[in-house]
C-alpha cells in the first residue's frame, strides 16, 4: 500500500537499458536525490548498467537485475515487483525506459495504489522527424527524464557538473602518469549500430595522424572480441597510442582515464555520455542519427559535432535502419582530415 500519510518516501526509478540511455539518467538522478534528501530513490537497472553508479548521493541505491535468468516473463516481473514492493516499500515510480517490460512492472505496482509516471518517448514526433515530414527536434531525453520527476512532485534541479565534481577522482592502475604538456584524447569508434559508426578505415587513418604528433597520446576505447580485434589493428605500428580493450577494466578505471584526458573522439554512442559524466569535451561523428534525435550528450554542444547536412539525415532514432543507398554516404564522405582537423583546432583551444 502506498503511504497513509500522502508523502512520497521511496521512489523506484527505472531504465534498464542500453548502456548510454542508463548513463544519462546519471545528470538527472543524482541532482534530484540531492534535491529531496528526506527520501530513498531506488533505481532498478540491468546488472552491467548498474555498475556505473559511482560518487552516487547517499539516498540512492542502486539494484541490478538478471531479467532472463530471474525475472522471466510476466509472472517473473509479478515476483519482481513484489519483491520491489516488500522490501523497498516502493510508494512512487518513475519508469525512465516505457517499454513493455516497465509498463507491466509499472502496472503490478499501480495495483497497490503506487502512482506510477512513464517517461514520453514522443514516438509520433521521432516519427516525423526521421520520414522528414517534420523538422521539429525531439526534446533531449535529459529533458524528458527531468519531466518525469517534476510529475511526481519532486524538485528536479539541472543543476549537475560531473562525476567527483569538487573531489578527487580515485586513481586507477590502468591510468598511466600524465606527463607536462601531453594531450590526452580518448577515441571511442565503436556503437551499437552501423548507422553511427564512422568507418574503420577511415578512423585508423585519424588515428594514424594524430598519434603523429609528438604530444599527443591516443587512447582506443572498446570491449567485446571483435572490437579488440579491430583496436589492436588500429593501435599497431602507430606511436602513442593505447588500446584500452587490452586490459581488463571497469567503469571506475574507465572514470579515471577521462578525467585526465582533454578531449574524447567518439559516435553517438555510450562513450559519449561517459564523457560528459565527467565534464569532458566530446567530439562527435554523427551518421544516420541527429543531435535533434534527443541523444547529445550532457552538457555537449553541437559546435562540437560533426555531420555532414544531407537531405536523407537523420533516417533513423537509434541508427538500427539499413542505408538506403546501401554504404551510409553520411559517414563516408567525412574525410579523415576533417576529422583531424577539428580535434587538432579544438585541442588547442580547450587545454
Amino acid at each position: 500500500m502506498a503511504r497513509s500519510d500522502g508523502q512520497r518516501h521511496n521512489v523506484l526509478v527505472m531504465r534498464l537499458s542500453a548502456l548510454g540511455d542508463v548513463a544519462m539518467t546519471i545528470p538527472v538522478l543524482y541532482p534530484v536525490c540531492r534535491a529531496n534528501p528526506g527520501m530513498r530513490f531506488i533505481m532498478l537497472t540491468k546488472k552491467w548498467p548498474a555498475s556505473m553508479f559511482h560518487d552516487r548521493p547517499d539516498n540512492l541505491m542502486v539494484v541490478g537485475c538478471d531479467f532472463k535468468a530471474d525475472y522471466k516473463g510476466v509472472m517473473g516481473l509479478l515476483k519482481l515487483a513484489s519483491q520491489l514492493r516488500k522490501q523497498y516499500a516502493i510508494d512512487a515510480v518513475a519508469d525512465l525506459h516505457n517499454v513493455v517490460r516497465t509498463r507491466i512492472l509499472g502496472l503490478f505496482l499501480r495495483l497497490h495504489g503506487i502512482p506510477v509516471v512513464h517517461l514520453d518517448k514522443q514516438r509520433a514526433r521521432r516519427r516525423a522527424l526521421v520520414s522528414h515530414r517534420s523538422d521539429i527536434p525531439v526534446t533531449p531525453t535529459i529533458d524528458r527524464y527531468r519531466a518525469v520527476f517534476t510529475e511526481l512532485g519532486l524538485d528536479a534541479p539541472a543543476d549537475f557538473t560531473r562525476l567527483y565534481d569538487g573531489a578527487e577522482v580515485p586513481a586507477s592502475p590502468m591510468v598511466p602518469d600524465k606527463e607536462p604538456g601531453q594531450r590526452w584524447i580518448a577515441v571511442s569508434p565503436f556503437s551499437a549500430h552501423e548507422g553511427k559508426v564512422y568507418p574503420l578505415q577511415l578512423m585508423e587513418q585519424v588515428v594514424k595522424q594524430l598519434s603523429a604528433r609528438d604530444n599527443y597520446r591516443i587512447f582506443l576505447m572498446g570491449g567485446g572480441k571483435d572490437e579488440k580485434i579491430a583496436l589492436r589493428k588500429m593501435a599497431r605500428g602507430n606511436s602513442h597510442v593505447i588500446s584500452m580493450a587490452e586490459v581488463k577494466h571497469g567503469f571506475p578505471d574507465e572514470y579515471a582515464l577521462l578525467a585526465r584526458c582533454d578531449l574524447m573522439l567518439t559516435m553517438d554512442s555510450a562513450n559519449m555520455h561517459l564523457a560528459s559524466l565527467m565534464g569532458l569535451k566530446a567530439i562527435t561523428i554523427w551518421g544516420a542519427t541527429a543531435p535533434q534525435c534527443g541523444f547529445q550528450g550532457y552538457g555537449q554542444t553541437s559546435a562540437d559535432d560533426i555531420q555532414l547536412d544531407m537531405p536523407c539525415r537523420p533516417c533513423s532514432i537509434y541508427g538500427e535502419r539499413d542505408c538506403k543507398f546501401d554504404d551510409y554516404r553520411c559517414l563516408g564522405n567525412i574525410s579523415p582530415e576533417q576529422v583531424v582537423r577539428r580535434v587538432v583546432e579544438t585541442i588547442g583551444d580547450y587545454c
